[in-house]
């Protein structure tokens, strides 16, 4: 595996950075774009990326934060949590949406001829935006909130839910039955809304899990959860990304 970080130019004239994690190898690979949690490229981030990378893809995070705290990496506790959620009301859908094409440019400069995308929290919510405007294989949502809302400014100026019907792709949506961020009426608005729109689908939620159950350095880290997780991920992207 190589791993690197990368400057890539947006829409708006800015310069983004990014962390990537690739197969050693010739290639070309499929890519798939990571995104992150509100703390930034933390090394739970770039352990995902590295994860993927073993498994076949190349694997890019953006830097979401660039405009407002460039390359910031936000500890996982109240402080860190409170400073995240500042600079989540910074992100506007636009921009965020600019940084994935950026994203998408790279991997397919590159030599990425699909490519996919998961987010993790507030990067599962742009997952899903990102996968109403854009032409992505497949999308997990991991425990991604907001997306029936206007809460933040990604979900603005109508809620990001209501894109539904421009999504393509297969759709993983993976949720912990006692999510703090997601509740129960928006877990079945997010699956009616999937299924109302006839996007391929599945809505997994894992009883007694809470959020961010993928992160094993934070104690809300459910090992079988992860694990049945990983395998649905696995099999996704093998399904939708790895061309036969």
């Amino acid at each position: 595996m190589l791993t690197e970080t990368v400057d890539l130019a947006t829409a708006d004239g800015g310069t983004m950075r990014a962390y990537v994690a690739r197969p050693a190898g010739v290639g070309p690979f499929p890519g798939v774009i990571v995104g992150a949690e509100i703390y930034g490229i933390t090394g739970h981030v770039r352990a995902v990326c590295e994860r993927l990378a073993d498994m076949g893809y190349v694997a890019l995070a953006p830097d979401l934060h660039h405009r407002s705290a460039p390359w910031v990496e936000l500890a996982e506790d109240e402080p860190g949590l409170a400073r995240g959620f500042a600079l989540l009301h910074q992100l506007t859908r636009e921009d965020a949406l600019r940084d994935v094409r950026a994203a998408i440019d790279y991997l397919r400069i590159t030599g990425s001829d699909r490519i996919g995308m998961i987010g993790l929290s507030l990067g599962g919510h742009l997952a899903y935006l990102a996968a109403s405007e854009f032409d992505l294989a497949a999308a997990v949502i991991a425990y991604g909130g907001w997306i029936p809302t206007t809460d933040i400014p990604l979900s603005r100026p109508q809620p990001t839910l209501t894109r539904t019907p421009g999504i393509t792709g297969r759709l993983l949506v993976l949720v912990g039955e006692h999510d703090q961020v997601i509740s129960p009426e928006q877990r079945r608005q997010i699956a009616d809304a999937l299924e109302a729109a006839k996007v391929r689908h599945q809505v997994v939620a894992y009883a007694g899990v809470g959020h961010g159950f993928l992160n094993d350095r934070r104690d809300t880290f459910d090992a079988a959860a992860a694990e049945d997780a990983w395998a649905r991920i696995r099999a996704l992207f093998a399904d939708e990304l790895v061309l036969a």
